[in-house]
């Protein structure tokens, strides 16, 4: 495919993604408003269609893909990378552990956050538990949000997700009956497409008339709700239900009060916490892109409501980012690159904080070696959004998966301190003080105490309490006010107000502060999804040799930052190899010695296997003149310094001070054939070209 070619199927399948988000919006929004089964599934129709044509066009667009699947998954799991986890048990889906050089990637990659925001921003950070009491997450929505409906079969006790039970039965039925008529095929097409539709009672119907039936051959089970929550009890009386957490946040905000303590009521903050989440998934796939245990690393930045600016808002404004906003999903299907500022003055991201974080965001996959072609900030749709949230940006990063969601940023507003606060009756308040007093309008509220009681009981003091609230701000209590002028009631947060209820008056006050509820902009990290993101990308062959994979990991956050190596196995060399290691483990720079008898090629291709971007080898010279060679992994172009250099050469680089190609022009360029591992030190002097014979790769003089 020409590159003209190319760009025509790239422009075609934007389009297409366009029409199927577009599509896709409506459908979520026609099932939300109760339109008739008939309509639903027209609609679904024409979706299906669309996301045929986009499938067509995508494997198109795969084949000009050079990225080796199959190399890369071997070298993960030969090298180590990422194993399944209790492999010789047979393993458990969606569950892995990660081998030693993952676990010092993620190690790396988890300090340098921290230092990027943590550190650089004065958060404050946690560690919660990761038990959770039943009453948190109730009141945070998670137990009646995370539910799948389930089959059991009563036999063996397995359970299965009905709607994919259904699926599969109608799939089975179309592939066996090849003459079955169009009009019928699209019947069951119809149910097939509105599975994840239907209610306990209509799925178990339909499961019978397909005939669907688990392995041992018996009925189903009538359907249940299965939460995707691992639950568990606390304590041996087995009466107190908990949770292990699907999130971090909800520590941070239960906590609110003592954070904001901590940070002597100063407004706004930033809290931060990484640890393990847990979601029991149905369908674990992807390898770490859907799993049941991950890492995440979320921050909580609390702010006033009516100031979301950020004071360092100017130092990232010049950044560009790689925008795909709502509207141009729903049209052009096509990105936007714009400054953060630009993008906040246009309003296309709701505000400075926000446009922050995201911007913070994209230095760090930078930092961390992400290539940033293949990163984009997507914003939620209208229909995607939680009722609450001012906007939603998440950060998706390319894979062989396609775009993957691995970093979501929310202005998630006041609602996370608002519903623990209702439920705990407890205060989630910040206050706002004033260098000189300020007038503001507020309404002044007389209640009947006798009606609120008759009509709400025990819980007449949350309702008056959040009348209150909303008072101290008359721009705020206005709409409340008009709605009972009109229509006698409103509703306030889930309670039926009456004008009979409460009595106001407008009023001016002269403050020498006011309290707020603070909102909360959520940046929330995947870690484990980021870690995969960043193996792929990492991942390259040898143009010359197709069977050598290098993982070009940034130095920053490589497993090992230099290996250490002998020419030969003789003593000499050897304790001069250890003498090597020793200084750079003393500088806190993790090493790998390989004193095998393999040749040295060979020992190097193993280095970059694990993406080690440095390897010193010890040579006949180093027993002469005390120098060693230092091999620059991706070009792997060698310099000759003294021994005693190298640590503080590494170090320099590694805490970017100095730059590899700063060192090839302060030490003389040395010419390598790696491809039998015999070392050729021959030192070049003055500027140099690379000559590539298809065997190794060496310098020339010019």
């Amino acid at each position: 495919m020409t590159s003209d070619e190319s760009n025509d199927v790239q422009d075609k399948f934007d389009a297409l993604n366009a029409q199927v988000t577009k599509q896709g919006s409506a459908v979520r929004q026609m099932k939300k408003d109760g339109v008739e089964a008939e309509k639903i599934a027209e609609a679904v129709q024409v979706l299906q269609n669309l996301k045929s044509e986009v499938a067509e066009l995508s494997k198109k667009l795969e084949t000009a893909d050079d990225f080796d699947r199959k190399a890369f998954d071997d070298l993960v799991l030969r090298k180590m990378f990422v194993i399944p986890s209790f492999e010789i048990h047979g393993g458990v889906k969606g569950l892995f552990d990660l081998g030693p050089p993952a676990c010092a990637l993620k190690a790396a990659m988890v300090d340098t956050w921290r230092k990027h925001f943590v550190l650089n921003e004065n958060m404050l950070e946690m560690e919660c538990t990761c038990l959770t009491p039943e009453s948190v997450l109730k009141t945070s929505g998670h137990v009646d949000r995370f539910t799948d409906l389930m089959v059991k079969d009563p036999d063996t006790g397995e359970c299965f997700r009905a709607d994919k039970m259904l699926e599969d039965a109608i799939d089975n039925l179309l592939e066996n009956s090849p003459g079955m008529p169009v009009e019928e095929q699209e019947g069951h097409l119809r149910i097939q497409r509105q599975a994840d539709a239907f209610s306990p009672t209509e799925l178990d119907e339909l499961l019978k008339k397909y005939d669907c039936k688990p392995p041992s051959g018996a009925d189903f089970s009538p359907s249940f709700p299965f939460n995707l929550m691992f639950k568990t009890s606390i304590g041996p009386e087995g009466t107190a239900v908990g949770f292990l957490r699907p999130e971090t946040a909800q520590g941070l905000f239960v906590n609110f009060r003592r954070l904001l303590d901590a940070n002597a009521q100063k407004m706004p903050f930033a809290a931060a916490q990484i640890g393990l989440g847990f979601r029991n998934e149905i369908a674990p796939r992807a390898g770490l892109l859907r799993v049941r245990e991950f890492c995440m690393a979320e921050i909580e930045h609390f702010v006033n409501p009516k100031e979301k600016n950020h004071p360092n808002f100017h130092t990232i404004a010049d950044k560009e980012l790689i925008l795909f906003g709502a509207d141009d999903q729903l049209g052009s299907g096509k990105t936007k690159i714009l400054s953060a500022g630009n993008a906040v003055a246009e309003g296309l991201i709701n505000n400075e904080t926000l446009a922050y974080f995201m911007a913070r965001t994209q230095l760090y996959m930078e930092r961390i070696g992400m290539d940033e072609k293949r990163l984009r900030f997507r914003q939620h749709l209208k229909t995607e959004m939680a009722h609450y949230a001012a906007d939603c940006w998440d950060l998706e990063i390319k894979s062989s998966y396609g775009w993957v969601e691995c970093v979501g940023h929310a202005d998630r507003a006041c609602y996370d301190l608002d519903v623990h606060s209702k439920a705990t009756k407890t205060s989630m308040l910040a206050v706002k003080k004033f260098d000189t007093p300020q007038e503001i309008e507020m309404a002044k509220l007389k209640f009947n105490r006798k009606a609120l009681g008759f009509v709400f009981k025990g819980d007449q003091r949350v309702v008056s309490g959040i009348l209150d609230e909303l008072a101290q701000d008359w721009a705020t209590f206005e709409p409340i006010a008009n709605a009972l002028d009109t229509d006698g009631k409103t509703m306030v947060d889930g309670y039926e107000i009456t004008k009979e209820m409460v009595e106001w008056k407008k009023i001016k006050k002269m403050v020498h502060e006011i309290k707020y509820t603070p909102s909360v902009i959520e940046p929330s990290f995947g870690m484990g999804r980021v870690l995969y993101s960043l193996l792929e990308h990492s991942f390259y062959q040898r143009p010359e040799d197709k069977q050598r994979g290098v993982m070009k990991f940034n130095p920053q956050v490589a497993p090992h930052k230099c290996a250490v190596l002998p020419l030969s196995s003789s003593k000499e060399m050897n304790v001069v190899v250890d003498e090597i290691a020793a200084e750079l483990m003393e500088s806190d720079l993790s090493i790998r010695v390989d004193k095998s008898t393999a040749a040295l090629g060979r020992r190097y291709a193993r280095a970059d296997e694990i993406g080690v971007p440095f390897a010193v080898t010890v040579d006949f010279d180093t027993l002469k003149n005390g120098s060693v060679t230092l091999r620059e992994r991706d070009t792997t172009v060698q310099i000759r310094l003294p021994k005693d250099e190298v640590t503080p050469l590494l170090f320099d680089i590694i805490h970017r001070r100095t730059t590899w190609e700063k060192a090839t022009k302060k030490y003389p360029i040395v010419t390598v054939a790696e491809e039998d591992g015999e070392q050729k030190p021959s030192v070049v002097d003055g500027p140099t070209k690379v000559i590539d014979t298809g065997r190794a790769r060496f310098h020339r003089p010019v």
